[in-house]
């Protein structure tokens, strides 16, 4: 298994606080896949207004730490060094269950098809062994 620490990261996407939302990859190939993890806490700054008496993690910041996940895996080929993968589609996004500070939400991000500088990766967020987001995220990378 190849693990990436945040330094590491940052090194191949170019995301940077307060919009990483990756904490570590616990795996990857590159141009294959990526697992990673976002360690949730309450000290996010979208928690003060999402929402202030019950805290939750906005779903669309789910489904863009699933697209930094595979970012990591295809911006890692060395074909791709220092290029951006950005958003082509978002299809078949499903939000199952909810994230919330303390939660350890694990990113898996498997590319399953490539075509020239645009790809299609298949995402799942989980918590615990609980699918809480699934989606098809389309990128194109420049």
């Amino acid at each position: 298994m190849k693990h990436l620490d945040i330094n590491q990261i940052k090194e191949i996407i170019p995301h940077r606080h307060p919009f990483l939302l990756l904490d570590a990859i616990e795996d990857y190939e590159p141009g294959e896949y990526a697992v990673g993890y976002k360690c949730v806490t309450y000290r996010e700054d979208f928690f003060a207004g999402h929402f202030p008496q019950e805290p939750v993690m906005p779903g669309v910041l789910t489904v863009e730490a699933l697209a930094q996940t595979g970012a990591v895996a295809i911006l890692s080929l060395p074909e791709n060094k220092g290029k951006t993968a950005y958003f082509g589609a978002i299809n078949k996004c499903k939000f199952k269950g909810k994230v919330v500070p303390g939660d350890k939400l694990r990113l898996e991000t498997r590319i399953i098809k490539k075509k020239g500088p645009v790809g299609i990766g298949e995402a799942s967020a989980s918590v615990d062994g609980k699918v809480v987001v699934q989606a098809e995220l389309t990128f194109m990378v420049n």
